[in-house]
């Protein structure tokens, strides 16, 4: 006799290779409006019980309109990867396996799975093989991470328990950050440092860190405990600090260095591109995406930090009915969560499949693909590349025709041809402030993404002209 959820977990697949199987066809935009997704979805909550599988195909039906086609090849919007097979194979495993990534004694098998992927990233983005990691929700939870591993040595080294005392009358912390994300600044929220103590450093004109302002920077306040944000790999452009300049700096001054490499810490792992990476391992902290360039599934960050005392502090807990291991690594001493999702599973099967050259492959061909996609749209009438792109990300606008056209007229021709090409469907952008201009973001990172689909990419912003 079959498992009772046999019927809908066979409805689920049919409906997800369905869905894979149709990428290229579809519309990457979604069809239905809010209130045609709130008709089908927002039924009176039933009393009695449904049949699970007409629940799965009923959830499809009413759903599937609203969906973005951003596990595609012509999605180039934001920094959003898709899901390489094995990856995705092993997350359907992840969620009928059911297991408590929270110790070694809840789960073996993941425990294990996690201390091994974590020595591979490692290796493969190059870091040093001693700094513990975290396999965290995304970035986001990366930076909390690691940021309060920082805090926890900083105010520590100040004479301050502040897991135990908290952060009433504790030594000030300031963050200094180069070209900075959004997610550091809810991170420093959510420590209690606060968005007050954050200062943006000056960049010069290839948006990078200029390392004096930084030493200046240190200088003017010389006892402060201070975090410095650098960055690999900004959202608009993919800048990079320079690494080998900077960090000396800071370390001279005794300042914790933070890197976020949401995506452009994987450069690390193609041999044209990692230099642009050199001198990062001498930082402190770094986070870093699988959901982007390693294309696993939604719900994969990592958290590495150099100092592992100082990111266990931060994060361990002890309970009376816990069982910890001692030849085996519980998770709970470096996650900022209790349960949680065994999203070791996906990035151990990515890695595998993938292996080294198959990483550093992806990379190299996302970066071809959007420097083709930044050659291919500059070049038509009425557009203008305005950030050729370094790795995989870049900039472009589109001119009013006018001859008295001013920069609003083209910041408003930008949005409005932006919107044309996402209501039609055929390729996925959005776009982008940058330096007081608007912009439309190219951004490649999909393992799909083909030749093929950056000619059809092309050719959709021609007719959205």
């Amino acid at each position: 006799m079959p498992h009772v959820s046999a019927p809908a977990l066979e409805t689920a697949l049919r409906a997800a290779l369905s869905h894979l199987e149709s990428l290229d066809e579809q519309p990457v935009s979604a069809t239905a409006t809010p209130g045609q997704l709130r008709a089908r979805l927002r039924k009176p909550l039933n009393d009695a019980s449904l049949d699970p599988a007409c629940v799965i195909d009923e959830l499809v039906r009413d759903a599937s309109s609203g969906l973005i086609g951003s596990a595609g090849g012509r999605f180039f919007a934001w920094a959003i990867g898709g899901s390489v097979s094995a990856a995705l194979a092993a997350d359907w495993l992840t969620s009928a396996w059911d297991q408590n990534a929270t110790l070694y004694a809840s789960s073996p098998a993941a425990a294990v799975v996690e201390e091994v992927a974590g020595e591979w990233l490692k290796e493969i983005l190059g870091l040093p093989a001693a700094a513990s990691f975290a396999l965290v929700s995304g970035c986001q939870m990366a930076h909390v991470t690691c940021l309060a591993a920082a805090r926890h040595a900083l105010l520590a080294e100040r004479g301050w328990d502040v897991e135990r005392r908290g952060l009433f009358d504790a030594p000030r912390i300031r963050v200094l950050a180069s070209n900075r994300h959004g997610t550091i600044d809810r991170a420093v929220r959510l420590l209690g440092i606060g968005e007050d103590q954050v200062a943006a450093l000056p960049l010069d004109d290839r948006a990078r860190l200029i390392p004096a302002a930084l030493e200046e920077a240190l200088a003017a306040d010389a006892t402060a405990a201070t975090i410095v944000v650098l960055q690999a790999g900004d959202l608009n452009v993919g800048a990079f600090d320079n690494y080998a300049a900077a960090i000396p700096i800071a370390r001279q001054h005794g300042a914790w260095v933070h890197v976020d490499g949401a995506f452009g810490l994987w450069t690390a792992a193609s041999p044209r591109h990692q230099h642009l990476v050199d001198g990062v391992a001498a930082a402190d902290s770094w986070a870093t995406d699988g959901h982007k360039w390693l294309n696993v599934p939604y719900d994969c960050g990592y958290a590495f930090v150099a100092h592992p005392d100082a990111h266990r502090a931060a994060m361990s807990h002890r309970a009376p009915y816990l069982v910890h291991a001692t030849d085996a690594r519980d998770e709970l001493d470096w996650t900022p969560e209790w349960s949680r999702r065994a999203r070791g599973f996906a990035t151990y099967a990515a890695l595998r499949q993938m292996g080294r050259a198959g990483i550093a492959d992806l990379v190299e061909r996302c970066c071809a693909h959007a420097r083709a996609l930044l050659s291919g749209i500059g070049a038509l009438h009425g557009a203008e590349v305005v950030w050729e792109s370094e790795i995989n990300q870049g900039l472009v606008r589109f001119l009013d025709p006018a001859p008295d056209a001013r920069e609003e007229d083209h910041d408003r021709r930008t949005d409005q041809v932006v919107e044309r090409l996402v209501a039609r469907g055929e390729a996925f952008f959005m776009a982008t402030t940058w330096r007081g201009r608007r912009a439309m973001r190219v951004s490649v990172l999909n393992w799909q993404t083909t030749d093929q689909h950056v000619e059809r990419a092309v050719r959709a912003v021609a007719e959205a002209l």
